[in-house]
């Protein structure tokens, strides 16, 4: 890429250009509309789509976990009143991390 030039969206729009479905998986990716658009899974079986989605929402929340930890181990942490937003917004992914756990669960189990 030269210097000054932008990604357009319609390059950002394949992720298989750049990111294998495991990275992708292994950086905490777990939204099976994001996964589709690598060619491999839709040669996959649903137990399996489900056992990678498994594994993205289990590494996205060890991901925040992490941060979370982080954030909190911060010196002077209960001086720094702007860290406290930083928990909350850790804290709400957490929670969709868990809710999207149990509806790909529910989906994934009937298919």
């Amino acid at each position: 890429m030269e210097k000054g030039e932008t990604i357009s969206s319609s390059k950002l729009s394949k992720p298989a250009d750049f990111m294998t479905l495991q990275k992708a998986i292994d950086l905490g990716e777990y939204d099976p509309g994001y996964l589709s658009t690598f060619p491999e899974w839709q040669m996959l079986s649903p137990h399996v789509q489900l056992q990678h989605i498994k594994q993205g929402l289990d590494n996205r929340e060890r991901q925040l976990i992490t941060q979370w930890a982080e954030v909190v181990n911060v010196i002077d942490f209960s001086k720094k009143p702007q860290l406290q937003v930083a928990l909350r917004n850790i804290e709400k992914q957490l929670k969709k991390v868990h809710s999207d756990r149990e509806r790909y669960y529910l989906e994934y189990s009937s298919k």
